[in-house]
């Protein structure tokens, strides 16, 4: 069974210097009906003006993923991590027992385009930690590229929690397929473009729930960046 969330039915957040979609419940946005999905909590796409962002502020107990389309977004946190994070790059926070973070567009003519994922970790009250890798165009071309699960293989970053984020660039002629285990659950995200998700077209900012399904079928793309999840 696929579940359609449409990007238009989403929430919108505009405060000028920040424009953000919110798949599921967030902030002022409440939608009874869409406050997550088995473990992912948040799927905010963020679109940040140059030399702005979010000022210093505090989480607990949740795994946060950033994923960067456009431009290039900086972080600093309480346990000392400073770093870019650009297109390519993957990020991943666990804020455990609790960290205090900034994130900031350095630009300042450019703005940022970006996905921030929040998943529910499977223990609380971990050590706070930090993980950033890059995964190239040619990692995701025409394929579902592993690029967090909560082992680390195949040179992903590790989340702690139930989950397998994958990533792909699909064009015309491309195609890609995930097996899902029994009692496994997906989220399709469509980041850019569109594709065909089990033989259903999505567009950007499209997302989709898949439940009693064995497999995921990506097929059609139109120059479209994919990121897919495997839940518990």
């Amino acid at each position: 069974m696929l579940t359609l969330r449409p990007a238009t039915a989403r929430g919108l957040a505009d405060h000028g210097w920040l424009v953000s979609r919110h798949t599921f419940s967030f902030a002022d946005y409440y939608d009874p009906a869409h406050m997550g999905f088995r473990s992912l909590r948040v799927i905010n796409e963020d679109r940040v003006a140059p030399d702005r962002g979010f000022g210093t502020h505090g989480h607990r107990d949740m795994e946060i993923v950033s994923y960067v389309l456009e431009g290039q977004l900086g972080h600093k946190d309480s346990i000392g991590t400073g770093s870019v994070i650009r297109p390519g790059d993957v990020q991943r926070m666990s804020a455990g027992t609790g960290v205090r973070h900034s994130e900031m567009n350095p630009s300042k003519a450019e703005p940022v385009h970006f996905l921030q994922i929040w998943l529910m970790p499977s223990k609380a009250g971990i050590a706070p930690s930090y993980e950033q890798k890059t995964f190239s165009e040619a990692d995701k071309r025409g394929r579902l590229k592993l690029v967090a699960s909560s082992d680390g293989r195949d040179g992903s970053v590790t989340i702690h929690t139930d989950a397998s984020l994958y990533a792909g660039l699909f064009g015309p002629g491309e195609s890609a397929e995930l097996e899902l285990a029994p009692g496994r659950h997906a989220w399709v995200q469509v980041a850019r473009g569109d594709i065909e998700v089990n033989g259903q077209k999505l567009v950007e900012g499209d997302g989709a729930a898949l439940s009693e399904e064995t497999r995921l079928s990506l097929r059609n793309g139109t120059d479209s960046e994919v990121l897919v999840f495997d839940l518990a």
